[in-house]
Parts: C-alpha cells; sequence; structure tokens
C-alpha cells in the first residue's frame, strides 16, 4: 500500500477493457493516476506523447493501449495493427526515457510466440520462430517493445519492463462481433442464440486449437506486482497455466449460457495458433505472480457481466 501511494502513474489505454480495471485498482491503492483518453493524445503522434507528458508529468508510465481484436480483424487490417502497434510502442518508451520518467511497464502479447513454440511456452522460446500467421504483424510490432527495452537498459540504464499476458477476459471485455476475441464472441453467440431462439451457433476453425486464459482481476495483479517489484529487462509470461480447447470451451460456455443447439464448424475459417500455454515460473519467482480465479469462477462471472450489460 505504501508504494502505491506515493506513486503518480500514467495509464494508456485506461479506459479499455484491462485498463479500466487496472485504473480502479491502482486508486484504491492509494495511487495517483492519469489515464489520457484517445480524443486528448493520439499516440501514435510523437509530437502529441511528447505534449503528454509535459502536460502530466509521472513516476510510472503503465502501457496497455493498443489496437487489437481477434482472428477476423487482424487479418482485414495487418498494416494498420503493425504501424499502430510499433509506433505507439517505440515513441512511448524514447519519450518517458527522454522525459525521465523513472520506470515504464510495457504490456506485450501472447500472438508474438513462435507459431509453433514448444508448450509450455517459456519466455526463452521468445525468438525461436514466426509468429502466426493471422496475427504476426501485431505479435511482431509489441515484441518490437521488448528489444528496445534490452537495449534502452544497456545503453541508458533505463528502467522499463515486458510483460506478456495470455489471452485475457472478464466482465468489460469486447463483445463487438467484429474485433472480439473468442471468449467474449463465444458468449455473445449463445446467449443471443438462447435469447432469439436460434437453433445454432457457427464457430470458427475445426476446434483443435487450445488456448490458456486469464482472468482480468488476476492480470491486474500480475501487471501492479511486477510494475512496484520488477526491475529486469527479460520478458515475463502472465498466465494461469490452464490449458483447454476450443471444442470444449464452447461446449462449457454453450452449457452455462443455457445454449442446447447445434454447433457448426466452419472449417474455412483459420484456426489460429494450434496450442497456447505458458509457462508461468519466472512471474512467482521474480514478484511472486500466481492467478487465484478458477476459469469456471471467471466465466460465470463474465456470463454474468454480458447479461446484465447487454441489450439482449
Amino acid at each position: 500500500m505504501s508504494f502505491w501511494n506515493s506513486q503518480k502513474v500514467l495509464v494508456t489505454g485506461g479506459h479499455g477493457f484491462v485498463g479500466s480495471h487496472l485504473v480502479a485498482h491502482l486508486q484504491e491503492l492509494g495511487a495517483t493516476v492519469i489515464a489520457p483518453t484517445h480524443a486528448e493524445y493520439n499516440l501514435v503522434d510523437r509530437d502529441q506523447i511528447i505534449k503528454m507528458f509535459q502536460d502530466h508529468p509521472c513516476d510510472m508510465v503503465i502501457h496497455l493501449a493498443a489496437v487489437v481484436g481477434g482472428i477476423g480483424i487482424n487479418r482485414e487490417h495487418p498494416g494498420k495493427f503493425f504501424y499502430d502497434n510499433l509506433m505507439m510502442g517505440v515513441q512511448l518508451i524514447e519519450q518517458a526515457r527522454l522525459a525521465g520518467i523513472p520506470k515504464f511497464v510495457a504490456l506485450g502479447t501472447v500472438c508474438a510466440y513462435p507459431k509453433f513454440t514448444p508448450i509450455p511456452f517459456k519466455e526463452d522460446d521468445l525468438w525461436n520462430g514466426y509468429p502466426e500467421e493471422t496475427n504476426a504483424p501485431y505479435g511482431l510490432a509489441k515484441k518490437m517493445m521488448l528489444e528496445q527495452s534490452m537495449a534502452y537498459r544497456q545503453e541508458y540504464g533505463y528502467n522499463s519492463i515486458f510483460l506478456l499476458p495470455v489471452n485475457l477476459y472478464g466482465p468489460g471485455d469486447n463483445f463487438n462481433p467484429d474485433s472480439s476475441h473468442v471468449i467474449p464472441a463465444l458468449i455473445k453467440k449463445c446467449v443471443d442464440a438462447v435469447t432469439s431462439g436460434a437453433d445454432h451457433i457457427e464457430v470458427w476453425g475445426d476446434g483443435s486449437p487450445t488456448r490458456e486464459f486469464l482472468y482480468v482481476s488476476d492480470a491486474v495483479e500480475g501487471i501492479l506486482l511486477a510494475a512496484e517489484l520488477y526491475n529486469k529487462s527479460n520478458p515475463v509470461n502472465l498466465g494461469s497455466s490452464y490449458e483447454i480447447s476450443i471444442k470444449d470451451l464452447v461446449t462449457i460456455i454453450a452449457d452455462h449460457t443455457g445454449f442446447k443447439g447445434e454447433i457448426r464448424w466452419d472449417t474455412t475459417k483459420p484456426n489460429g495458433q494450434p496450442r497456447r500455454k505458458l509457462d508461468t515460473s519466472r512471474a512467482k519467482q521474480e514478484f511472486g505472480f500466481e492467478s487465484k480465479v478458477t476459469f469456471e469462477e471467471g466465466l460465470k462471472k463474465t456470463i454474468d457481466w454480458y447479461r446484465s450489460n447487454s441489450n439482449a
């Protein structure tokens, strides 16, 4: 508590899914929080980043802002996803260093890992292959912050860290079918089908890929523990170590939402990365992070939130 009482923290993406949870928790811990909106500062523009840091001197930046989405929107906008994410990350770290901001916390993505990474994904395997093609531009753009962090520590002694969260989910997630990730997309499909009386839903791929998911409150705890206690540029995974196939995921969500219709697999659509499961030992060793919320518990809370907040 005493650490955060003395901290003035600027959170990019502070009004987004993870950011809103993180900002609320930081405020509970007594930190002074600045959460600029995109309307106030365009973080792809260097001059606006400089102005933001002039307007809001701070002790730490937690960079959550990203152009992000599921497989579909990644395939439609690979150029935008690469450019916007790369320029935000590179320029924010550089301008934070020049402004003398003591610490920078960069959030990467599990999409930065090679397509065929050995299970469980270890941080040391990050550079041993090319990412899964459907989200490689996004994953590579975010991974450049890791290289920058390591280079800046070496040359300038700048204290930046790089965290690799697995797929996140929870209340307040993005449920827009054009850009959502798999859990909110499936929850929306099942709840909406129950409401409308539809006899089937369609799901991309064949159900064989596996994924690991981390509940948003656990992700926030991991980010804040690292922000307070971790001061190395070696990347750190944040995950739950719970792996589930998309086929089993659909079954569980259908069961929890009461959807009893047919599940139709559209195998003309891509599966994405074959498997995802992180080695989370470094986070435990370096700053004592372990996830607490079980997958069933987190899923129920997310479904309940969507039902309470949707127009259905």
